[in-house]
């Protein structure tokens, strides 16, 4: 086992619509990252290392970025791995602490994008999703819808077809998220919307109508990280928050030869993921008081209460409806409002999550504050693929 890993600073900025404010990444950058420098009390001098997450952008990006917090001269390495960028961030940044290569260090991510739906930037290489869009059409057919919407709808689908869990279920989850996002000040969108509003939106791809989709988004996020040795040598113990599992996994050969729609979109990944977490950070689901999972679209959230065992097989249904995920249930589950809600900038999302969850182990999460929480899990998923997940503890020193 490597070194104790803490997180002592976050920061974050609101997240908006692309093009609703005028800003450019290094903005975001210097934005979201002096506030973390601000929340840990530290100057930037004292980074060691840094890793930065985006997806779309020119190489070195990353130092574009950092130069606006500093010009020290320290490693930083530019990270891509789609949806998953910012804890992709994260984990390289836990491992340069853990193995003793730096005392502290940053992640931070961000991203500027265009309206409307992702689509293909290069279309003389191979495209990254291949596979699995070839595996989507093989089964399932190509509808007139983007791409990510129809994968991950086809995933609801299945669960559908499988548990005969209903339409209403999959928009009770991005009622609960829009409900969870009007007491935060990040979000994208705090609107609250009705049940039946959910269900009335714009179809995209059954079930999901477009309030169960997360939207484009402009914002960046930050997490500084540190040793014990640290923590200790400049008063951080109340501020600090230890990581006590963390894992990533990419793709195994069941999203491609299982013939699941709900596979193809790392429900496997997110299976092992949080297996490993479990095993290593010695907690079960059971423990756990607050999550912040990627639920990009209302049928991932879905079939991810499975992938981390907040239920059995099947069960997933059940447990939206029956209000086990929200404040007065076993857990609150995205109380940022999530993707749907807050926005999914893509490089920021996975350092946002971390942010919202600091905050909660603090007791620092204001109006979103879940009573008591003392242990809280992050799932961040990126179709290609890469799935990481983190368990938080408030940190002990006594």
């Amino acid at each position: 086992m490597g070194r104790k890993v803490f997180v002592v600073g976050v920061g974050m900025t609101k997240f908006e619509k692309p093009g609703a404010r005028q800003w450019d990444y290094p903005d975001m950058a210097r934005e979201a990252g002096q506030a973390a420098l601000a929340d840990a009390g530290i100057d930037y001098g004292l980074i060691e290392q840094a890793a930065v997450g985006y997806c779309y952008g020119d190489s070195t990006c990353g130092q574009r970025g950092l130069y606006e917090l500093g010009l020290s001269g320290i490693p930083a390495v530019n990270v891509n791995n789609n949806c998953s960028t910012g804890s992709s961030a994260l984990y390289l940044m836990k491992k340069m602490v853990e193995g003793g290569i730096a005392d502290c260090a940053l992640a931070l991510g961000f991203e500027k994008m265009e309206k409307g739906s992702l689509g293909i930037k290069y279309e003389d290489r191979t495209m990254p999703l291949d596979k699995h869009f070839t595996v989507m059409v093989e089964k399932r057919g190509f509808a007139p819808a983007p791409g990510a919407p129809q994968m991950f709808g086809n995933a609801g689908r299945e669960y559908m077809e499988r548990y005969g869990v209903k339409a209403e279920s999959f928009a009770r989850i991005a009622e609960k998220n829009h409900r969870h996002s009007a007491n935060n000040p990040y979000s994208q969108f705090r609107d609250v919307y009705t049940l039946e509003e959910i269900l009335a939106a714009k179809m995209v791809h059954e079930p999901l109508t477009k309030l169960q989709c997360c939207p484009t988004s402009d914002g960046g996020g930050a997490a500084i990280l540190a040793s014990e040795d640290f923590v200790r040598a400049h008063g951080l113990e109340e501020k600090a928050v230890e990581i006590v599992g963390q894992a990533m996994t990419t793709d195994y050969e069941s999203s491609f030869d299982s013939g699941s729609d709900m596979k193809l979109v790392g429900f496997d990944m997110t299976a092992a993921a949080a297996r490993q977490v479990y095993e290593e950070s010695g907690y079960g689901p059971e423990d756990v008081d607050v999550v912040e999972l990627h639920d990009c679209f209302s049928a991932n959230e879905m079939i991810t209460y499975e992938g981390l065992g907040l239920c059995g097989e099947g069960g997933a249904g059940e447990l939206i409806d029956s209000g086990a995920v929200t404040y007065g249930g076993d857990w609150v589950v995205n109380p940022s409002g999530g993707l749907i809600s807050k926005g999914h900038p893509l490089g920021a999302t996975g350092l946002a999550q971390c942010s919202e969850l600091t905050w909660q182990m603090r007791g620092d999460a204001d109006a979103r504050q879940v009573d008591g929480a003392k242990l809280a899990l992050q799932h961040n998923l990126g179709l290609g693929g890469a799935c990481v997940v983190t368990m938080y503890r408030k940190a002990d020193f006594s």
